[in-house]
C-alpha cells in the first residue's frame, strides 16, 4: 500500500480532501470496483478503510467477509450529500454486539 494503513473509498468529490491529511484515497463510485478495491486493500494489510455510506451499502456482501476479522476495520462515513443513517446504524449494531445491550441509543422508560 502506498501511503499507510488508513484508506478511504468513495465518490471523488467526497474523498479527495482526505488526501491532504495523508489518507490513501480511492475515488470510486461503482460498487463492483469499490468491492475489488476493498479486497485488494485487505490483502495488502490496510488496517482501516473508510467507505462512503452509499458504497458501504452497495458493497455489503464484500464488507461482510471482513466483519469477523480484526483488520481491516471497515467504517461507513457520510458522503458529500450528507448522512443517510447507515453509519449510525452500523455503530449501534457494533456496540450491541460488543456490550450485549444498546447503551448508546436506548431511551429510558
Amino acid at each position: 500500500m502506498s501511503k499507510g494503513n488508513i484508506a478511504i473509498i468513495g465518490d471523488r468529490d467526497s474523498v479527495l480532501l482526505f488526501r491532504a491529511i495523508g489518507l490513501s484515497v480511492y475515488p470510486e463510485s461503482d460498487a463492483l470496483e469499490a468491492s475489488k478495491c476493498i479486497a485488494r486493500l485487505a490483502r495488502e494489510g490496510c488496517k482501516v478503510i473508510f467507505v462512503t455510506e452509499p458504497l458501504f451499502v452497495a458493497c455489503a456482501e464484500t464488507i461482510d467477509k471482513y466483519r469477523a476479522e480484526a483488520y481491516p476495520a471497515i467504517i461507513p462515513i457520510p458522503d458529500g450529500s450528507g448522512a443517510s443513517g447507515v453509519a449510525l446504524a452500523n455503530l449501534k449494531a457494533n456496540v450491541e454486539k460488543a456490550i450485549g445491550a444498546d447503551i448508546l441509543f436506548s431511551e429510558d422508560e
